[in-house]
């Protein structure tokens, strides 16, 4: 859909010039657009410098060559800006959104955020996406006239809806939210400042949502390998991967181990980016949007895997679960830093005074549902290194998560 290296916006993208605005009104740059300012305050923002010593699977000291939270955004960003690209979508927009999409995550991956969701139980109970808005909206502080980071309307829909609308025309929560409704954080921020939560969000937010599906499966593969969690020809039960495998093998016969791990990541990267850009297209050409309006409100999913690649990501996924997610080594991780996190939370609720003092509330005064918020928002913003000290200052024994 466009020649190579050359930058265009088509109609149906998110124009930064007619943004929607940000909640409180700032002056324009004369050098940057609005989603290119977005970007970088996600980039200089503390929870984004968090995200270092944040882990995706592994904890972050069992070696340097494993993803974490920061450069998985990396990795989503690169690949959100080859789809933007292509599609003529906004890059900056995609960029920021995919940078700040795992903002929210706890400490020590998902087995953090289940910990925590479970010790709020009665009190809201804890959404990495809701914790992602609080912090670009509240619990940053860094600017003088406003909490947050003042983003504009369009980075905080997409980064609410990236995964797609969370109520129905009604208003009723459905999907990952049907049951528990829809997190605190999210709906009361929409009072002030409507996302439009019964749509899709721009195609931009879809690009950067599918490219963080690509890069965890092409970089999960890689990170499984590397521990050595299942070999290379476990991944054959995969039919995608047992093609891309045989490619390789031919093409390059006696290949090292190395090797032949890399050149499997960037092919299941580059089918993935190419089937997206693809199937979008001709899902675009049927739809023919005159404007970002018409994706969102087009009811499906506009940038996404034709059937056959969404079929490949799934079997993809049900492979690593077992293998790797619910694999006897992490597993035994897991359950010993959900055991940090319900340990810091049931401490720190006791007694706020704990916590550092810009963190400190006074028990007696406020309600035990404010002060669990408090608590989960100081947790939730700990790195993997931070919690082990915290714990290590308040318990007598603390595991190594090794």
């Amino acid at each position: 859909m466009q020649a190579h290296g050359e930058r265009w916006r088509a109609p149906y993208a998110c124009d930064p010039a007619a943004s929607r605005g940000r909640l409180i009104r700032e002056e324009t740059s004369p050098t940057r657009s609005e989603f290119q300012r977005d970007r970088d305050r996600i980039i200089h923002s503390t929870a984004f410098r968090r995200l270092k010593h944040k882990t995706q699977v592994f904890v972050y000291h069992e070696g340097d060559h494993y993803r974490t939270r920061l450069t998985h955004s990396i990795e989503v960003s690169q690949i959100a800006r080859a789809i933007a690209r292509s599609l003529g979508l906004d890059e900056d927009l995609a960029e920021a959104l995919a940078l700040s999409h795992d903002l929210g995550h706890t400490p020590f991956g998902h087995t953090g955020e289940d910990a925590l969701d479970a010790c709020m139980e009665g009190f809201g109970g804890f959404d990495h996406n809701a914790q992602a808005l609080r912090i670009v909206t509240r619990l940053e502080r860094r600017y003088a006239t406003f909490d947050g980071l003042n983003l504009t309307w369009e980075t905080l829909e997409g980064l609410v809806k990236h995964n797609g609308p969370l109520v129905d025309a009604d208003g009723r929560p459905f999907g990952r939210y049907g049951e528990c409704g829809v997190p605190g954080a999210i709906t009361e921020y929409n009072e002030r400042h409507d996302l439009w939560l019964a749509t899709h969000a721009g195609g931009e937010a879809q690009a950067a949502a599918i490219a963080d599906d690509i890069a965890y499966d092409a970089h999960d593969i890689d990170d499984g390998l590397r521990a050595e969690l299942f070999a290379l020809g476990d991944l054959r039960a995969v039919p995608f991967l047992a093609e891309l495998l045989d490619d390789i093998a031919r093409r390059y016969p006696g290949l090292e181990r190395p090797r032949v791990i890399h050149e499997l990541v960037r092919r299941v990267i580059t089918r993935f980016v190419e089937d997206v850009i693809a199937e979008s297209g001709r899902r675009l050409a049927r739809l023919a949007p005159a404007d970002a309006d018409a994706i969102r409100r087009a009811g499906l999913q506009v940038v996404a895997f034709s059937p056959a690649m969404a079929a490949a990501d799934e079997a993809i996924k049900g492979f690593l679960y077992p293998n790797m997610y619910r694999h006897q080594r992490v597993m035994r991780v897991r359950r010993e830093a959900e055991a940090v996190v319900r340990d810091l939370f049931g401490k720190f609720l006791r007694e706020p005074q704990l916590m550092p003092e810009e963190w400190r509330v006074d028990r007696a005064r406020e309600e035990e549902p404010r002060v669990a918020r408090r608590v989960a928002d100081y947790i939730a913003g700990m790195t993997d290194g931070y919690a082990l000290q915290e714990h290590r200052r308040l318990f007598d024994a603390t595991p190594e998560l090794r």
